[in-house]
């Protein structure tokens, strides 16, 4: 039997536990041997006492009583030993007997176990030749070896024979069968259980990724303006106080405004039954709070008829772009300017964010291996179903295209926006 890991569920011997694995008979009492003794002891004692045995009392008789029993002892390592050994008993016993089915116990169980381990052919031809060897002996020999009156069965006992016997084959094949079944039955529930598992870690792994991402768009967006606000601050401090007042005014809000999204995305982890909190869902209605915030001018085309999107989509599209605009804030230098695009199309929204600062092509954007950054936003769009390209563009700034599915329609292959196109301008 394999071994199962400590960890995971174990194995199901089909065989039992081991004081009934086959060609162990020491240990539990071997039951089977001893009820088969019960059986053609006592039987065979009733039979005497009304006078249908035969044969005088003695090591013959004991023998040829017990011989079966004792070969059941075997009947897990060699079935078909012990029905021939059994079964050769039982038909000399036969001899000198009147038919009775008490006697005949250790064949059954010896067939019963060779059918139940599988050997089904084995079972019937073993079945079959008992049978003939009965019949061979106690009628058709009857003369010829001078056998006792009454020894010889009739139509009846012939019958209920071959029953007793086809019945044990049929009683063993039942058993495997259902023994199988089990075994699949308890193999299906340990690979569903595995199954379940793997299901409860791969979605807990995404639900940390999940977090993880929320975290990183929060924290690396407001930390990258409040840099951006005490540098500034820093430097207007002694000559221009009320400019420098301006910068840590914008670090308050920034702070604050990045409390309230870690707070709104740790909102998650809390227990069903207790109360989330009530923030704004974060999507493009509140575009225009980040792009106020972003610590440079940014501009913002919508084409297309506005239409609510699906919550995933809206988060999404909206980190998108606040991840692009961190980014620019990092990497394009001093006084950039972007502009961000959004097209309503059948089925998707379109999203290009194109930093168009001179200083661009000096600083190009690279994702900060520590974060991440323009991984994280490809992956936002991937969990979607969508797809987003990142690369410099033929103005020499930084382009970030995106398409989100909405619904039916599919995704387009790439968004074509332009600066020029038509749309609205805010």
């Amino acid at each position: 039997m394999r071994q199962a890991d400590d960890c995971g569920p174990r194995a199901v011997d089909p065989a039992g536990p081991p004081w009934r694995r086959r060609g162990r008979h020491a240990g539990w009492p071997p039951g089977a041997a001893v009820a088969a003794a019960v059986f053609h002891l006592a039987g065979t004692g009733e039979l005497a006492d009304r006078g249908g045995v035969h044969l005088a009392t003695g090591p013959l008789y004991y023998f040829l009583l017990l011989a079966g029993p004792v070969a059941l002892l075997w009947r897990r390592r060699a079935p078909l030993v012990a029905f021939a050994v059994s079964a050769a008993a039982s038909i000399a016993f036969a001899s000198h007997a009147e038919p009775y089915w008490m006697y005949a116990v250790a064949p059954a169980i010896a067939l019963f176990t060779l059918a139940k381990q599988g050997r089904r052919t084995a079972a019937a031809i073993a079945a079959a030749t008992a049978w003939a060897g009965y019949v061979l002996v106690t009628v058709v020999l009857a003369g010829p070896l001078d056998l006792p009156a009454g020894v010889s069965p009739g139509l009846r006992e012939v019958t209920l024979a071959a029953a007793g016997l086809g019945g044990a084959v049929l009683a063993g094949v039942v058993s495997q069968v259902h023994r199988d079944q089990m075994a699949t039955i308890a193999r299906a529930r340990r690979e569903r259980a595995r199954a379940e598992e793997e299901q409860e870690r791969r979605q807990a792994s995404e639900e940390r990724l999940r977090i993880a991402r929320e975290l990183h768009d929060v924290l690396g967006h407001h930390l990258s303006l409040i840099n951006v606000q005490a540098g500034v601050g820093l430097h207007l401090m002694d000559n221009r106080p009320e400019q420098a007042r301006e910068a840590l005014s914008a670090i308050k809000t920034a702070s604050a405004e990045a409390l309230r999204e870690v707070r709104s995305v740790l909102g998650v982890l809390r227990t069903e039954g207790e109360e989330a909190p009530r923030q704004p869902a974060l999507g493009l209605s509140r575009l225009a709070d980040l792009t106020a915030g972003a610590g440079f001018p940014v501009r913002t085309r919508v084409d297309g008829e506005e239409r609510e999107l699906p919550a995933e989509v809206d988060r999404a599209a909206y980190r998108i772009v606040q991840e692009a605009l961190t980014n620019v804030r990092r990497h394009a230098g001093p006084e950039p300017t972007v502009l961000v695009e959004i097209r309503y199309t059948l089925g998707s929204l379109m999203l290009s964010i194109t930093n168009t600062g001179r200083a661009a092509a000096a600083a190009p954007q690279t994702e900060d291996p520590a974060a991440g950054g323009i991984a994280g936003m490809q992956a936002r769009a991937h969990s979607l179903g969508g797809t987003l390209t990142a690369r410099p563009s033929s103005g020499g700034g930084f382009l970030v295209t995106a398409v989100l599915p909405t619904g039916p329609g599919g995704v387009p292959p790439e968004p074509a926006l332009s600066e020029n196109g038509p749309g609205v301008e805010r």
